[in-house]
């Protein structure tokens, strides 16, 4: 078995044990180490793509990248969602059980996205939103912690999102770089200018999800006309 992986693999493996420390750390109470390796989980996520271009992929790749991708792009966010808000806000009982309802759904909508990525891989862009990008806004709502009532929507629609037949555009090489750069300011400067960093970071965020399927509508209908 151990013949079967290649580099990219490595770097697939690290993202799935970044993101079982990051659980670890959450149920320690080390919130903001915890995001900071879902936040090094998702690089690893993005490099492991890139080696795999440069150098080849292997035969476990696809399946190994999933099963990395649910632990540390699902399940690390979740929680940390979870018990970031569970500790700070006071859950009446038909509160909690939405609360835990509206994770549920997105951990499924992750699991059934995750497991039919490889069927539905496209050169140009992504059907339905990746997962990466659901799994930044909750490490985010870590830091920014809203409301959680207002939080609790957007979540169910980014969940919806990623099943939906809409197109999101792949990121560029640039794109990847300047998301890269924040991910790293945001671990870095944890604490300080207060909440500077994850705020900008957030807007690219919410840039992307809106602007993405926008760009790429118009790029269709200028390819058409």
């Amino acid at each position: 078995m151990i013949k079967l992986l290649t580099i990219a693999d490595g770097i697939t493996l690290l993202n799935a044990m970044l993101g079982f420390l990051a659980v670890m750390l959450v149920y320690s109470g080390a919130y903001h180490l915890a995001a900071s390796l879902i936040f090094l989980g998702l690089l690893a996520d993005g490099l492991d793509g890139i080696i795999a271009r440069r150098f080849g992929n292997g035969k476990l790749g696809e399946y190994l990248e999933s099963l990395a991708d649910m632990i540390s792009l699902s399940v690390a966010p979740l929680m940390l969602f979870y018990i970031t808000y569970f500790k700070n806000v006071i859950l009446e009982p038909a509160q909690y059980y939405l609360l835990v309802g509206v994770l549920v759904f997105s951990l499924l909508c992750g699991l059934i996205r995750l497991s039919s990525f490889s069927l539905m891989k496209q050169k140009e862009y992504f059907h339905g939103l990746p997962t990466s990008a659901s799994a930044l806004f909750l490490v985010l709502m870590s830091y920014i912690v809203v409301e959680v009532w207002f939080v609790l929507p957007v979540i169910v629609v980014l969940s919806g999102a990623m099943l939906s037949p809409i197109r999101f555009p792949k990121p560029s090489m640039t794109m990847n770089l300047i998301t890269a750069v924040l991910i790293v300011v945001v671990i870095l400067f944890d604490g300080v200018y207060s909440q500077l960093a994850p705020l900008v970071l957030l807007g690219a965020l919410c840039v992307y999800i809106i602007g993405g399927p926008l760009y790429l509508y118009q790029k269709k209908n200028r390819l058409v006309s």
